[in-house]
């Protein structure tokens, strides 16, 4: 059997959230939609709330304190009743057509961390800022140096993992340095990522993007501490 999960991570998407996940639902592939709201303050969590009960494969849980997106993964994750789980941002940022094309890659190899990368192939891609195109380059290159195995990008939302590594992962990191905790530990587990082109649009920080330099700086440490580790 194979079944598919999404976790989807929110702080105050009010703006965003419901075109994000009827684009999840459109998809009609995903056994469980899982809303996991790290503590918002904006009228996000009435949305979510609202889509529980209008579709029967969403569930809708929340933090009491706003810890950042790794822990609102962290609390979606004991939700996860199916073979395999990728994680969406509420953002808008990512196409969900793309999971459908990831999804098969995974039932082809079951045990692999099927990865999105937006800096393979010739998918539509839009860059708000130079300056993050360029660091999640760098890092990549980074974390790929330290580890001895070459991703392309690992900053990218998507990645489609099996559920039975994800629940037992133990996640640790808080932000968004889940990111490099997920691959990193992934390697050690398993050395089998397996790429797939996807789009993107970013949006500006006058829309609600949320990472900031002090995350890049962060991604260095961690790349460091979980090969270390």
């Amino acid at each position: 059997m194979f079944n598919l999960s999404v976790i989807v991570p929110f702080f105050n998407e009010e703006n965003t959230l419901k075109e994000s996940v009827t684009r999840l639902i459109n998809e009609n592939i995903f056994d469980q939609i899982i809303l996991s709201n790290d503590s918002s303050t904006d009228s996000s969590p009435e949305i979510a709330k609202t889509l529980e009960k209008e579709f029967v494969h969403i569930k809708y849980i929340t933090s009491d304190t706003n810890l950042g997106k790794g822990n609102a993964i962290n609390v979606g994750s004991k939700e996860v009743n199916t073979t395999h789980v990728v994680i969406h941002d509420a953002d808008l940022e990512y196409f969900p057509k793309d999971i459908g094309e990831m999804y098969q890659f995974a039932k082809e190899n079951p045990d692999s961390l099927i990865l999105g990368s937006r800096f393979i192939g010739t998918k539509n891609r839009k860059n708000v800022y130079i300056r993050t195109y360029v660091a999640n380059k760098v890092m990549s290159i980074f974390f790929s140096f330290v580890n001895l195995y070459w991703v392309t990008d690992i900053a990218t939302c998507y990645k489609l993992v099996p559920s039975k590594f994800f629940k037992e992962m133990n996640i640790q990191e808080n932000g968004f340095s889940i990111e490099i905790e997920i691959l990193s530990k992934f390697l050690k587990h398993n050395r089998s990522i397996i790429e797939v082109p996807i789009s993107y649009k970013g949006r500006s920080y006058s829309e609600g993007k949320k990472i900031k330099l002090s995350d890049g700086f962060m991604y260095i440490v961690n790349t460091l501490k979980y090969r270390l580790i």
